[in-house]
C-alpha cells in the first residue's frame, strides 16, 4: 500500500475516533426522567444531556410528543409543569 493512502486512512480513523469519543463523553453529563400530563394523557420519558437544562428540555419534549398532537398542543404541553422529575 502506498504511503499517502496509508496516512489518509490513519487520519480518517483518528478523526472518526475523536468524533465518537467527544459524542459519548458529552452526552453522559446529566440524565433525567420527566413525566408529563396533558389533556388527560400522561407519559414519562428519560433523556441525557450535557447540562441539566438540556436534559430536562429534551425529556419534556419527548414526553409531550407522545401525548399531544400538533404544534399548538405540543407547545402548551411543554409549558406545563411536569408531574414528576427524577434525576438519575
Amino acid at each position: 500500500m502506498k504511503k499517502p493512502v496509508l496516512v489518509g486512512i490513519l487520519l480518517f480513523a483518528a478523526l472518526l475516533g475523536l468524533i465518537v469519543y467527544s459524542t459519548m463523553s458529552s452526552l453522559g453529563g446529566q440524565r433525567v426522567e420527566v413525566c408529563m400530563q396533558f389533556n388527560g394523557n400522561s407519559a414519562c420519558r428519560t433523556a441525557s444531556g450535557s447540562t441539566k437544562e438540556f436534559a430536562l428540555r429534551t425529556a419534556t419534549t419527548n414526553a409531550c410528543a407522545q401525548i399531544s398532537s400538533g404544534v399548538t398542543d405540543s407547545m402548551a404541553c411543554e409549558r406545563a409543569e411536569p408531574l414528576k422529575v427524577t434525576w438519575k
